[in-house]
């Protein structure tokens, strides 16, 4: 073969780069096509990329960075994005959401996947503060009329001439109702929306409210009964939402924070309920007399929930325009025709750690639910005459759990540590309850005093831990439904411990009944270590993070993406 044959076969330098030159133009036609048809299908979206890195490794003494022709069908990305991209598949990323306009799409490459991940803006609101207390004063208004009754149980027992059951019914009407209610409600905060179920509890709380002060006869009882079960009902509305409202407008340095403030209003109330009905309602003879102190109180009970109701219509708000976290917002991307409440329900009770979780809130929540119950009985049994103490004590033990409700709120958001946190703080339950049955008889109040403050700040501490955990053990349900759910298993055991305990005192007296509920605590102890810590909102929340970090470190090269011709755009939400 001639020489000048030899030169006419071989491709030389300057041919490689041409053809190189040739595909890189044809790939970058390729990506405007793309972008019409993206932009056309969803308007005022913004559509990145996160490259791949690349082969750089240079051959011999050449300087060019890129890759040569030769060398781009050896590359491993090369043969993913050749021109044409016919084998490039897309995922709807790692929960199968869709995109919604205003979105931007982060392309995700690992290994031979490309995996598109929303990335939307988000934004936190002042107003997320006001929303908050609105509803934590809702809760406590609430949680006020849930225990004006039991904390003067003598004096109401003595007033309306009932046994102690009678009145234990009061109180313990809260705990019913929520049970066969708690389904069809958490049906309409996902159909209608949290400003709607607070709404509607609110309404029931006013309702109940003003039942009650015509109730104040003793020929009255059933007229009191009916107001209570009135606002028992309003509770199936308010209990479960803090970790709901949390995630809807906190970001994810402040949700569990937010959490503990939401329960924090439920302890508020539950403060006031031990603090005032002792001090309104004085343990006199007179008849004539003790009728105007209960109606006093009812008058201003009725008039506290009337005024937030009025605040709820007018002040409080869906969620914000803009989501605070990147968790939420793949949450609200979920097309509506998607999501089946049914199923939802189904998958969180085929979660093994979430039932584990649910025993064990339950069996927590109510020994607490029994003692506060029944405190006014303990309590009279060892020190006669000391109502208004009974009440203090009450108020120590709610004061010192809103304390370390706010204390585990932040250290969880500080830490992360949601397992950990939850098992060190049920020990300690269990602790603070075996000292408080030992040291109940002792004869020092101001023992009593000590060791009660003890369990409140372990046992209702443990409330925000509770919630917050289920969320992240249940991510992306509703955190409304996992939430109601634990609560449901709380008011259960609630009615059973406080009934068996309320026979144990009767018959054998108050340190049987409190070793009864330290057995239980011991067992939910052991439980919550079996607890797996698959912490799904996390792990969410940290893989925007990740594709957010490659995306700066990527290169932006415009849209270097095409979708299969098997597989279809993601229909706009």
């Amino acid at each position: 073969m001639s020489s000048r044959e030899t030169e006419d076969t071989t491709v030389t330098p300057a041919a490689q780069n041409k053809q190189f030159a040739l595909r890189t133009a044809s790939c970058r036609d390729a990506s405007s096509e793309l972008f019409k048809r993206l932009t056309s299908r969803f308007p005022g979206a913004r559509f990145r990329t996160v490259a791949m890195p690349q082969n750089n490794t240079l051959k011999g003494k050449r300087e060019n960075p890129e890759l040569s022709a030769e060398e781009w069908p050896r590359s491993k990305a090369a043969k993913k994005h050749a021109p044409g991209f016919a084998s490039l598949q897309w995922s709807p990323g790692p929960l199968g959401r869709s995109v919604s306009t205003g979105s931007r799409l982060d392309v995700e490459a690992s290994g031979d996947r490309v995996t598109l991940v929303p990335k939307t803006e988000i934004k936190l609101y002042h107003r997320r503060w006001l929303m908050l207390f609105l509803f934590s004063a809702v809760s406590a208004s609430n949680a006020f009329m849930w225990l004006q009754y039991g904390i003067i149980s003598n004096i109401f027992m003595r007033f309306y001439n009932i046994d102690s059951l009678a009145i234990d019914w009061l109180g313990m009407i809260y705990l019913l109702t929520y049970i066969p209610l708690i389904l069809p409600v958490l049906w309409l905060l996902d159909n209608r929306g949290i400003r709607d179920v607070i709404l509607v509890g609110s309404a029931f709380n006013c309702i109940g409210a003003w039942i009650k002060i015509g109730s104040a006869d003793p020929s009255m009882f059933t007229v009191t009964f009916f107001g209570q079960f009135i606002c028992s009902v309003a509770t199936v509305f308010v209990l479960g939402i803090p970790s709901y409202l949390a995630s809807v407008w906190f970001g994810e340095e402040e949700v569990s924070t937010a959490c503990s403030i939401g329960v924090l209003g439920n302890q508020l109330g539950c403060a006031i309920g031990f603090l005032l009905p002792p001090i309104l309602v004085p343990n006199v003879d007179d008849m004539d007399e003790l009728a105007h102190h209960i109606r006093v109180m009812f008058y201003i009970t009725a008039g506290v929930a009337t005024s937030l109701f009025i605040l709820v219509v007018f002040v409080f708000q869906e969620r914000p325009k803009l989501p605070p976290t990147q968790a939420q917002a793949m949450a609200r991307s979920i097309p509506p025709e998607q999501y089946s409440y049914i199923a939802s329900i189904r998958r969180l009770l085929r979660n093994r750690s979430f039932i584990l979780l649910i025993v064990t809130y339950g069996l927590n929540v109510g020994c607490y639910y029994a003692v506060g119950t029944l405190l006014n009985r303990m309590i009279i049994a060892h020190y006669p005459g000391e109502e208004v103490n009974a009440g203090r004590i009450g108020l120590t033990i709610v004061i010192a759990g809103m304390v370390g409700s706010l204390i585990c709120g932040i250290w969880l958001d500080r830490t992360k540590t949601y397992k950990q946190t939850t098992l060190a703080v049920y020990l300690m339950s269990l602790v603070g309850m075996i000292v408080y049955a030992a040291t109940l008889s002792l004869g020092h109040l101001w023992v009593v005093f000590i060791m009660a403050g003890a369990l409140g700040f372990f046992m209702t501490g443990y409330l925000p831990i509770g919630f917050e955990f289920a969320v992240e053990l249940t991510y992306p349900e509703s955190e409304g439904t996992s939430s109601g759910l634990l609560n449901c298993s709380a008011q259960v055991f609630g009615i059973i411990f406080t009934i068996c305990q309320g026979k144990i005192i009767d018959s054998f007296g108050t340190l049987a009944g409190n070793i009864f509920l330290c057995v239980f605590l011991l067992i939910g102890t052991i439980m919550t270590g079996l607890i797996k810590s698959d912490l799904r909102r996390q792990k969410a929340n940290q893989r925007v993070k990740e594709a957010a970090e490659r995306q700066k470190l990527g290169q932006d090269y415009g849209a270097t993406t095409l979708f299969s011709q098997q597989q279809t755009l993601p229909s706009q939400a």
